[in-house]
């Protein structure tokens, strides 16, 4: 067996200036409230055309409300490469970022179920993502 090295003199400074600054040591507790924490459903609706990305909305959002999610972060891209200006003409190119809140809005069965649908924080997709908060039932 291999005898350990004792430690030197600058371990032994570097590792109490460690222990006297906690502030550089993560709180694990904090992380793990659940009473902060909020259920939040993620699903990605690039490629999708109008149709699908509507029909997957509709069975996400209902889904989500049986499991008792809270929100809904929608993925729908910035439009930036639909060709189509119209988003009602066709179900093939569209903007889902701007269709996809008109049809939960337009949908008696989902809308029911919604609380608010805003625009997310940059860091969770901003202009390119709606957020859906649910009611609680």
């Amino acid at each position: 067996m291999k005898k350990k090295d004792p430690l030197t003199q600058k371990d032994k400074e570097d590792w109490k200036k460690f222990l006297e600054d906690p502030s550089r040591v993560p709180d694990k507790d904090q992380n793990n409230r659940t009473d902060s924490v909020i259920n939040k459903y993620r699903f990605d609706l690039h490629g999708l055309t109008l149709d699908e990305a509507n029909k997957r909305v509709k069975e996400i959002i209902k889904s989500c409300s049986e499991k008792n999610y809270r929100e809904i972060l929608l993925i729908t891209g910035k439009g930036l490469h639909s060709n189509q200006e119209d988003v009602y003409k066709s179900s093939d190119f569209s903007k889902l970022r701007f269709s996809v809140p008109e049809f939960i809005n337009s949908d008696p069965e989902i809308s029911k179920l919604i609380l608010s649908i805003a625009k997310p924080s940059k860091k969770e997709g901003g202009e390119g993502a709606l957020l859906v908060k649910l009611k609680k039932l």
